[in-house]
């Protein structure tokens, strides 16, 4: 398995990829969605499976668990992201919800880089010791509700994370596991982060396919019919019948 040292290094080199820096939180469903590299499907896969990713030489797909929190989806963007520009082998990935050190080594080295790649060592060092004013052994609920708020990671991920570290032990977690968004919402944080996909986008798709499907039928390589079609079957019947009642413009 790489040195952790060495999945950080990976992580900030993809940032920096992605223009972003080696301390920010990011908005990982926009910076995927917006690299007209990647397609992100939203898809609502059994309760064991967090995601899907597959590639080849010119296609790269991530699907993700669209029933797990947004904070858990987060993740598992990250941790497909590894798959695709890390791994040299070409395939489909499926990946389990679980973290732990039970996965095979490439799981859990995706996993490790998923953690730097949203929460970089320096930027979680930086957070914990000068933004909260804390250091190992410190650290309590409303700290930890603070730092994955932060960085937009599950409480899981977060947890798994600060053990990782050294930030808290094993048994200091487990009281940590329950209360989740009672937690947040006392602390006057949105709940968004522990939520899934609202149901009307548990189906659905961002990113190159779109895109590309939309430059086709501009130039009038396809025709209006096969531009619906290839809509509805990556779930966006909003851009073939209208019918996306969310969007209101308004020019501010």
């Amino acid at each position: 398995m790489k040195e952790k040292i060495e999945l950080n290094s990976d992580a900030l080199s993809l940032r920096k990829r992605f223009n972003e820096d080696a301390y920010s939180p990011i908005d990982i469903f926009s910076l995927v969605a917006s690299s007209m590299e990647i397609t992100l499907v939203f898809f609502p896969f059994s309760e064991e499976m967090s995601g899907i990713c597959i590639k080849d030489e010119n296609v790269k797909v991530i699907a993700m668990n669209s029933k797990m929190s947004n904070g858990r989806q987060r993740f598992t963007i990250a941790h497909e992201l590894y798959h695709l520009y890390f791994q040299e082998r070409f395939g489909k990935f499926v990946c389990h919800k679980n973290i732990d050190g039970s996965k095979e080594t490439v799981e859990r080295e995706a996993d490790q880089f998923a953690s730097y790649f949203l929460a970089p060592h320096d930027s979680l060092r930086k957070f914990i010791h000068e933004t909260l004013g804390k250091s190992k052994g410190q650290l309590d609920v409303n700290d930890v509700v603070q730092i994955e708020q932060y960085f937009q990671m599950s409480r899981g991920a977060i947890l798994w994370r600060l053990v990782d570290e050294g930030y808290l032990s094993v048994q200091e977690t487990e009281a940590m596991k329950t209360g989740i968004q009672s937690s947040a919402n006392r602390l006057g944080y949105s709940l968004d982060l522990y939520q899934p996909t609202i149901e009307s986008r548990q189906h659905f798709t961002l990113g190159k396919y779109v895109c590309l499907a939309d430059k086709l039928n501009q130039s009038g390589k396809i025709s209006q019919g096969k531009y619906d079609e290839l809509l509805l079957e990556a779930f966006r019947s909003d851009l073939v019948y209208g019918d996306d009642l969310d969007l209101v413009d308004a020019y501010d």
